[in-house]
């Protein structure tokens, strides 16, 4: 697989205001190195306030970083000043899945709309090509053309996060960047939902990074793990490596509390 994404010296510092009688808090992630493969599959694993979910956003560019620089799609662009040497829009090539599906569609707006959004404002396609474009999509996450119409009080819980990964993809991403994306499904649509970005992986070649506390999806689907602590990357490896063999020890602490909830015969030991 090819490279297309590297991540190099990436960092990010927060500060929150003094407090009556309370010590500013101040939180620094990085700096961070990684790199992603075409189709790859990684997942970041670590406890809450570890800098998961804030790599997340720096990776979109949701969160603006103190410095760094990511290479994505042959372009090198500076991740503080959000700039590069060419006219590039890294959103396009880069999108992230919401975690609450629910909350992050507009209840008076229909699907067509939603994933019309995006298309309008990122490429120069007519209304015609526009819709097309859309109707395709929504079948290629497994809902109808007809879905095109409908408003979110008319989908259910699996059907409003396929719209999710729909408007994702519709500007035909490289990578995929999610925060939790199953915890807010039940079982059934979990097990739909990972199925799903599996086959939109192998048929587009898709790279997906997701954040996750489920080691069971997380050992499933990841091709690679990456474990954070206290803003940093603590140890990264492949997949059965880090479940068999983890070094350090946060891993070997995340992975000891997944084992106890599994059952015994599937566990593996840790030293």
């Amino acid at each position: 697989m090819s490279e297309i994404m590297h991540v190099s010296g990436l960092t990010f510092k927060h500060s929150d205001q003094k407090r009556w009688l309370k010590k500013p808090e101040v939180f620094s992630l990085g700096p961070i190195e990684l790199s992603v493969k075409r189709g790859e599959t990684i997942a970041i694993i670590g406890e809450n306030r570890s800098g998961k979910s804030l790599l997340a956003k720096l990776l979109v560019g949701a969160v603006k970083a103190d410095a760094g620089e990511i290479f994505l799609s042959n372009v090198t662009y500076n991740a503080a000043k959000k700039k590069s040497t060419k006219t590039y829009n890294s959103s396009n090539d880069i999108r992230m899945i919401f975690q609450h599906s629910t909350e992050a569609m507009n209840p008076g707006i229909p699907v067509g709309k939603i994933l019309d959004e995006p298309l309008k404002l990122n490429t120069a396609l007519p209304e015609a090509q526009r819709k097309r474009l859309i109707e395709e999509t929504l079948v290629k996450v497994g809902l109808l053309r007809d879905h095109y119409y409908f408003y979110r009080h008319m989908l259910s819980d699996g059907q409003q996060q396929r719209v999710a990964i729909a408007r994702a993809m519709i500007l035909q991403p490289k990578i995929l960047v999610a925060d939790e994306p199953f915890a807010a499904l039940d079982p059934s649509v979990r097990s739909q939902t990972v199925n799903l970005i599996l086959s939109l992986q192998r048929e587009f070649g898709l790279a997906f990074i997701f954040i996750s506390h489920n080691l069971g999806i997380v050992r499933h689907i990841a091709d690679r793990i990456i474990v954070m602590e206290n803003g940093y990357i603590v140890e990264s490896g492949k997949t059965e490596t880090l479940f068999r063999w983890p070094q350090h020890e946060m891993t070997k602490k995340l992975i000891q509390a997944y084992q106890s909830l599994v059952p015994q015969q599937t566990i593996t030991s840790v030293e």
